[in-house]
């Protein structure tokens, strides 16, 4: 029990000093990252999170840049795979910030600004992205984004060495999987939407 404390501890203390590690990527091109991303990829050190980690699905993410600096980004999830006549999506707004590649955005289900940070990408196949909150206490998450369903090998261990060397947990980086299986519409990104005409 006391190995077990002082190891939650341990990782608190860890996550707690993310924030002040994390850089954005070096000369951040904000045209060259916009257009359709899937998020492939989650690293989520939040314990209510935990019991949801086996249905997390695959999502899709327009990046639509604004004259004034901002950000539009609209996500469609797995569960919008069209099965009905229409798709459901959200749209956050990532306002700009002093820094290339960092964007702040207020958070209406939390009441809360939180931090977005593009940290690694080639624009082109993947990217990674650092999302930083404080709420009772503060919670770090860490986005794959790919162009395209599945990303190398390679790109997948950068992503989770990345997470791992900031302290999250194992069990707590996910890649979930890009299609197939019995509840196939459980599974597979919105890559259907927006419908045609949208």
């Amino acid at each position: 029990m006391r190995i077990a404390l002082v190891t939650i501890a341990m990782t608190m203390l860890l996550l707690q000093e993310v924030k002040a590690d994390i850089q954005p990527q070096k000369n951040f091109d904000v045209q060259r990252f916009a257009g359709k991303w899937y998020r492939v990829g989650l690293a989520y050190d939040s314990l209510s999170f935990a019991p949801y980690r086996s249905k997390l699905t695959i999502s899709m993410g327009m990046v639509d840049p604004q004259p004034n600096g901002d950000v539009n980004m609209t996500m469609w999830t797995g569960r919008c795979v069209c099965l009905s006549t229409s798709c459901k999506s959200k749209v956050y707004v990532y306002e700009k910030t002093d820094t290339p590649g960092v964007f702040s955005y207020f958070s209406s289900r939390h009441n809360k600004v939180k931090d977005i940070t593009v940290v690694d990408t080639n624009y082109t196949e993947y990217a990674i992205v650092f999302k930083f909150k404080k709420m009772n206490r503060e919670y770090s998450q860490v986005s794959l984004y790919g162009r395209t369903l599945k990303l190398s090998p390679e790109v997948i261990e950068k992503f989770k060495t990345f997470s791992l060397v900031r302290g999250f947990p194992k069990d707590s980086i996910l890649t979930p999987p890009a299609g197939g299986g019995r509840d196939t519409h459980h599974h597979t990104p919105a890559y259907n939407c927006p419908r045609s005409g949208n």
